[in-house]
């Protein structure tokens, strides 16, 4: 990998904290939080994930987009900062790594690492409404959806647009105990901060405030609360599949269907506008869907062994303060 391959340019310095994950968890609230803070720098771009080339976009080409190839392009995303602040990135894909962990302190073993974590439940049915947003997944049933983890993980049933495939595994992200060893493995247990996102949603000032000690800022400063908006649900799978290609075809004609580049071609100007992709959205979106009571009830029971093991790791009761005592 190119992360120890080549020797950091002397001019450039390595990021001294990470936000690793998961998804949906708040990790967008606290990085666009910490990016407020006068003594912090976090480029613009969240989500960079040069230390996870494996779970990278199936569609990206190399040298294409913003995101660093190489081990100097990723330094010089934080070349902008003043010698006093702290540098840092967040993204989500890391703490699901198998190898981020390794790889993030062999550039940098002073390193601080911030995990969030959501009960698991609660968690995936987040992070399915959000795989529909991101056309990672097309299919709207979530319980459907997890029935087709067998087929998915022998490379059958990935829907075309899928970029992240590997995502599609749903329950392969709710191994914390596991994905946390990782990090503890590397790095000292003063440099790894465990969130749970009750915590976060629950006092958004004071959860910043412990990160901001964690990271040896002043934590006095105020900084304005931020809550990310809750996802709506895809009313039309096929119509937001549509939208995608589009947009495949306006940005890279070369890749996109043939009936993609014409309908885009004969597409309108006014179709791009403002008040069309406000109609657009009333059309292909809607509320989203309720909860499944009874698969969350299933799902509960299919984690309780990892939320056990979870309490005993961390030292924290979640088994009552997520409910799980409650279930057989």
């Amino acid at each position: 990998m190119a992360a120890s391959a080549e020797p950091p340019t002397p001019a450039l310095r390595a990021p001294d904290f990470f936000i690793v994950g998961h998804p949906k968890c708040g990790t967008t609230a606290l990085y666009l939080m910490l990016r407020r803070h006068p003594q912090i720098y976090m480029p613009d771009i969240k989500e960079i994930r040069f230390f996870t080339p494996e779970l990278r976009s199936r569609f990206q080409q190399p040298g294409s987009g913003r995101r660093p190839q190489t081990l100097e392009g990723y330094l010089s995303m934080f070349a902008a900062a003043t010698p006093e602040q702290r540098l840092g990135e967040a993204s989500p894909s890391y703490l699901r790594s198998t190898f981020a962990a390794s790889r993030i302190a062999e550039v940098q073993p002073a390193a601080r690492i911030i995990a969030i974590l959501r009960e698991p439940a609660s968690f995936l049915r987040s992070f399915h409404l959000q795989s529909l947003h991101n056309h990672i997944e097309t299919e709207k049933d979530l319980r459907k959806a997890l029935a087709l983890e067998g087929d998915r993980r022998e490379g059958r049933r990935i829907p075309r647009y899928s970029h992240s495939p590997d995502a599609l595994m749903y329950c392969d992200h709710v191994r914390y105990v596991e994905q946390l060893r990782r990090y503890h493995a590397v790095f000292p247990p003063e440099q790894v901060l465990v969130l749970i996102y009750d915590d976060f949603r629950r006092d958004n000032q004071a959860t910043l405030q412990s990160v901001l000690r964690f990271l040896d800022v002043d934590d006095t400063l105020a900084i304005e609360p931020i809550q990310t908006p809750p996802l709506d649900g895809v009313r039309s799978q096929r119509l937001h599949q549509m939208g995608r290609a589009m947009t495949v075809a306006r940005r890279n004609p070369a890749a996109a269907g043939r009936v993609s580049r014409v309908a885009n071609a004969l597409a309108p100007k006014a179709l791009l506008g403002q008040r069309f992709r406000s109609i657009w959205r009333r059309v292909v979106f809607s509320d989203a869907p309720p909860q499944d009571d009874a698969l969350m009830l299933e799902l509960r029971r299919r984690f309780k062994p990892e939320v056990v093991q979870l309490s005993d790791y961390l030292g924290r009761d979640l088994v009552s303060e997520w409910g799980y005592d409650r279930i057989d």
